[in-house]
This record gives C-alpha cells, sequence and structure tokens, in this order.
C-alpha cells in the first residue's frame, strides 16, 4: 500500500531491516512526508499555492529564530523574509527557515515493551505538542504512531538479540492497552491523532503488512483532508 509517501516511507523503515528503535532520525523522514502527501492530495489547496508562491516551506531543523522550543519530527511554516525556498531532494516540498509552525508532526513507533515505556512516550507526544503551541499558539499539532499488532518480535542492542516472549510480552498482548493509553492521554493534545496499526517481526526477511490496510489508508486521507481544511481556515 504505497498511494501515500508517509504510509510507503513507514513502510520501508521496516522492510529494509532490522528497525533498530534508538535511531532518532527515523521518525523525522517519516513526518517529513506527511507535507508531501497535503501538497499532493489537492492541485487547488491553499497549502499548495502557498508552497508554489514561496511562502512556506518545510524546516527540516524545527528552529525558528528568536523562538526557543524543542523541534518536532516535522515543522512546516513560513519561510523567514529573505531566504528562498530550496529543493529537498525525494521531496515535493521545498525546504527553508520558517519563522513559525503552521503544521508540526511528532512521530513515534511502539515495536515492543509498549507498557513498559507508554507513560515516557505518551509524555513526549504531550510535550511536543506544546512546544508547537509555545512556538504558534494557532499551529496545528498532528501526532502518529506505529502500533505494532504482530505475534513475535526481536529487537536488537548491538549484537544482541531480544525475541518477545523470552524478553516481554509479544507486541499483539500489549497492543490494545497501549492503544487505550494513547487515546485516553496522548490524543487529546493534538489537533489530529493517528495510530498506524501494523505488522513486523523485525526478523529475516523483514516482512511488513498493515492490520487492516484498508482502515489505515482510510484514516490517513482522512486526516489529510482535515488538516488540508484547517490550514484553508487559517
Amino acid at each position: 500500500m504505497t498511494d501515500f509517501k508517509l504510509l510507503a516511507q513507514f513502510e520501508r523503515t521496516f522492510q529494509v531491516g532490522p528497525y533498530l528503535h534508538r535511531n532518532s532520525q527515523l521518525g523525522n523522514r517519516i513526518a517529513d512526508y506527511l507535507f508531501d502527501d497535503l501538497y499532493e492530495l489537492d492541485l487547488r489547496s491553499r497549502l499548495r499555492s502557498d508552497v508554489d508562491a514561496g511562502r512556506i516551506a518545510l524546516n527540516p531543523k524545527g528552529i525558528s529564530p528568536g523562538l526557543r522550543a524543542r523541534r518536532g519530527d516535522g515543522s512546516f511554516g513560513p519561510i523567514v523574509p529573505g531566504h528562498s525556498p530550496r529543493s529537498f531532494p525525494g521531496h515535493s516540498i521545498p525546504v527553508a527557515p520558517t519563522a513559525e509552525v503552521d503544521i508540526g508532526a511528532e512521530v513515534k513507533i511502539l515495536a515492543k515493551a509498549m507498557i513498559k515505556q507508554i507513560d515516557r512516550v505518551t509524555s513526549d507526544l504531550c510535550g511536543q505538542a506544546g512546544h508547537f503551541k509555545k512556538k504558534s499558539p494557532d499551529a496545528l499539532a498532528v501526532g502518529i504512531v506505529g502500533l505494532n499488532m504482530a505475534e513475535e518480535y526481536v529487537s536488537y542492542e548491538g549484537e544482541r538479540e531480544y525475541p518477545t516472549g523470552k524478553y516481554g510480552p509479544h507486541p499483539a498482548q500489549e497492543a490494545p492497552e497501549a492503544e487505550r493509553r494513547l487515546r485516553e492521554v496522548a490524543e487529546p493534545c493534538f489537533s489530529e491523532f493517528l495510530i498506524l496499526p501494523f505488522r513486523a517481526t523485525n526478523t529475516e526477511p523483514f516482512a511488513f503488512e498493515w492490520y487492516r490496510p484498508r482502515h489505515v489508508q482510510d484514516d490517513y486521507a482522512a486526516m489529510l483532508i482535515r488538516l488540508l481544511r484547517a490550514y484553508e481556515r487559517r
């Protein structure tokens, strides 16, 4: 299912395997494609018009001059005067320094040990939503969480392997409670909040599948439409 770039990048994150959960750049790489999908969804949208006119761009550093706030995985907003947008290889959206946040995205992936880390994850999510609002009170904050539904999973620390069952519960055993906690605690912090359920064991041949793929695609597409309409109303 590769109709949308963000979903395709999420798939690749596991298919090129092994997925290493301590790689802090993975969320950034996924989040950046949200803005490509927004740009490409509607040729007549105000967001696309603003991008084409050089008014807004992706800020890969997530830092705005004069503002102190933690960067998110994806930040999109008005270009600082005096700067010009630059092409971003592999993307439809250009990049440039931005003055504030119009749309900010934070991505988390819960592959295993979900309940053990759920308090930290929900705190990080809500904290980042707060930082987006600190930069720009009217920012549209987007939270995206990948939730593994696999029957088993292996994580890696250096040369060591940690299979579920031997080391903690299997993902499918924890996912329902993790989703409940995410919706109860993290979802209210965001303008849009999306859970992407998937199945991945993180073992060769590094197979990946979406859990209920039609629902995943529909939920993501509907979120894109709502974000475009919310941007129109700004």
